[in-house]
């Protein structure tokens, strides 16, 4: 070989092994027959670690794992590369710190013109980084697969292009009844009723899933067993890298029970929305029946001392006849007024609210939604209280769907109760309070001032009539308990429902037959009421009976008189009015004589608490033979 070829092959050489050298993402060294290391470039030494100096002349079989040298894996490499021409491979190869890298590594060997093994050439490429991604990604396809086949709620399946069922997992198992043997391979239109699949409903969910990217709808599917249910459906096709539709995925729920909840929820909306709205219309009916009494009190009162007083004059007594005829008209109209403010009528009974609660408790859960827990915390033993069952399922759903408002990001509602004794003279005995705690966003001074008025609602236009507290407060306070809100700012609120407990005697016994009306002496009878109209037309009839009467336009100046005049005999009260009412006075009047005989007049029906529910009532308007058979009675 001339000089000029030899220089010229040296050069060659030397580019060579720069251009080797320079690649640091492949370790690329030669090996010996024996395996003995005799070059090194520095991508062998960026992720082996080790330097050309100290690597040279050892074997190659440093680089592989303990395991992998006991099994031969080094010599049988290169016993490959012999036999094929080439060995390639994957696997664990060790890095001069001890850490392990995952390898893929091509040998090939070397021969002169005779055919002279050489050595090996070994190209080694560091694969740690996708490896591992690959292992993340069957981790994550396990798990996926896991989470679907544990899923029991979900039916999720696959489907081929043609609607073939190709999986099944179990809650499709446990919601269509179906072993996975029993439907793979089969067509998904089996889950079809029969009026559907002749309407061609299967072929076209597929084409809308295959033109608009996706299908989802509501209909009836049948189970293994003939059964019907409703189900929630979606299916979405999956296409191929290369945009060939590779199949469906289907998932189908089974919403017949929320439906029927839904359904029966929304009817007791209704009938919430029905019941607030009579109480409404109920209480402006009440309040104009109870003027209109008032009136027809004067009305009646002065007609009566007129013809008594003209009974000598056939026409003018049949002209007072007839407008007694026509204000008759008017109190048969007033009653009627007043038996619509009351048709709502209270069946008061025992009530166990454990049972009470736990027999509502579907509908107030499904009423909730999924983010709101309902807890309920009831001692062992509790007394059972006297209340209407039917309205207080209505006032408890009523409080529960207000503090589910007040939880727009779902929150715990507590229904709890307890047994408390009250002193008071007004409410004196033993109650159960009913309480519901929410977490929700809780009400201002403002607000919580004004929660139970009629018509204020916080929840915006149309979302809310503003009748639901005020009619639970009627409510309660109808049955002689009491209704108590307490509220903090972000904070929650505490709905107390306060329920009398059911006495043994809660059944009322049959009335004894009243006594004939005995004769009346002359009384000297304080009359107070806030209506100088009413005022008067009493007097006059009283003083028509022959009593002196007293008269006062407010309570309190009716016990100032009453202070002031040791000889009264009788006092006769309104019971609404301003300040303080008719009971209020009676209280103040029987605590400085407790044996004064009270009668107590009202427009309308109203419950009375404590001693004055004992006292004897006249119903506006009366007559002059009603004050004198009330007047008996109480004396």
């Amino acid at each position: 070989m001339s000089e000029d070829r030899i220089q010229a092959r040296v050069i060659e050489d030397r580019r060579l092994r720069l251009l080797i050298d320079a690649v640091v993402d492949y370790a690329i060294y030669m090996i010996d027959p024996d395996g003995i290391i005799t070059s090194w470039n520095a991508g062998a030494r960026r992720f082996k670690g080790y330097e050309e100096a100290e690597i040279l002349g050892q074997h190659f079989s440093r680089f592989y794992t303990d395991e992998d040298r006991r099994a031969g894996l080094p010599q049988r490499a290169l016993d490959t590369a012999i036999r094929e021409g080439r060995f390639e491979g994957e696997g664990w190869r060790v890095r001069k710190d001890g850490t392990h890298f995952w390898s893929h590594v091509v040998i090939d060997p070397i021969y002169d013109p005779s055919g002279t093994l050489l050595g090996f050439a070994k190209i080694t490429r560091d694969l740690t980084d996708r490896k591992m991604a690959e292992e993340t990604l069957k981790q994550s396809e396990q798990q996926f697969r896991l989470l679907v086949q544990s899923v029991t709620d979900y039916a999720i399946y696959m489907l081929a292009p043609d609607g073939r069922v190709t999986n099944w997992n179990l809650g499709a198992q446990r919601i269509k009844g179906y072993l996975p043997e029993e439907v793979i391979g089969q067509h998904f239109s089996m889950f079809y009723t029969p009026e559907d699949k002749a309407s061609g409903l299967p072929g076209r969910a597929l084409e809308i899933a295959t033109r608009e990217g996706r299908f989802e709808n509501k209909g009836w599917r049948v189970r293994k067993d003939g059964t019907r249910f409703l189900a929630h459906v979606v299916v979405d096709p999956i296409w191929g890298d290369t945009g060939t539709l590779l199949g469906f995925a289907k998932i189908t729920r089974d919403i017949t029970e929320a439906t029927q909840a839904q359904q029966a929820l929304e009817q007791t909306r209704e009938a919430l929305f029905q019941a607030q709205k009579m109480q409404a219309i109920g209480q402006l009916s009440g309040g104009i029946a109870h003027d209109f009494n008032n009136l027809l009190t004067v009305i009646l009162g002065n007609l009566e001392i007129v013809r008594k007083r003209l009974a000598d004059d056939p026409k003018i007594v049949r002209l007072l006849d007839n407008a007694t005829q026509g204000a008759l008209r008017g109190v048969s109209l007033t009653q009627r007024m007043l038996a619509f403010a009351r048709k709502q009528e209270l069946k008061s009974e025992p009530v166990e609210l454990p049972a009470l609660v736990q027999g509502i408790s579907g509908l107030l859960r499904s009423s909730l939604g999924p983010s709101v827990a309902l807890e309920t915390r009831f001692p062992e033993r509790i007394e059972p209280v006297l209340a209407d069952i039917n309205q207080l399922e209505l006032a408890m759903l009523n409080l529960a769907t207000n503090a589910r408002d007040a939880m727009p990001d779902g929150g715990k509602i507590v229904i709890s109760a307890r047994v408390e004794t009250i002193s008071d003279p007004l409410r004196a005995g033993r109650y159960v309070c009913l309480s519901i705690t929410d977490t929700g966003d809780g009400m201002d001074e403002a607000t919580l001032a004004s929660a139970m008025d009629p018509f204020f609602t916080t929840k915006g236009l149309g979302k809310g009539t503003g009748l639901g507290l005020s009619m639970v407060h009627g409510f309660i306070e109808q049955l002689g308990g009491r209704f108590i809100l307490k509220s903090q700012k972000n904070q929650g609120t505490t709905a107390e429902l306060w329920l009398p407990v059911a006495s043994e005697d809660s059944i009322a016994a049959p009335l004894a037959e009243e006594p004939a009306t005995p004769e009346v002496p002359r009384l000297c009878i304080l009359v107070v009421d806030d209506d100088s109209l009413v005022l008067t037309s009493t007097c006059l009839l009283l003083e028509d009976l022959g009593h002196q009467v007293i008269t006062a336009t407010s309570g309190a100046q009716g016990l100032e008189v009453f202070e002031n005049n040791m000889g009264i005999d009788l006092v006769i009260t309104d019971m609404a009015m301003p300040q303080m009412s008719g009971a209020q006075l009676a209280q103040a009047i029987r605590e400085r004589n407790p044996d004064m005989p009270i009668i107590l007049a009202t427009g309308y029906a109203e419950r009375l608490e404590g001693f004055a529910a004992r006292l004897p009532r006249l119903s506006k308007p009366f007559t002059q033979l009603n004050l004198v058979e009330i007047i008996a009675s109480a004396m």
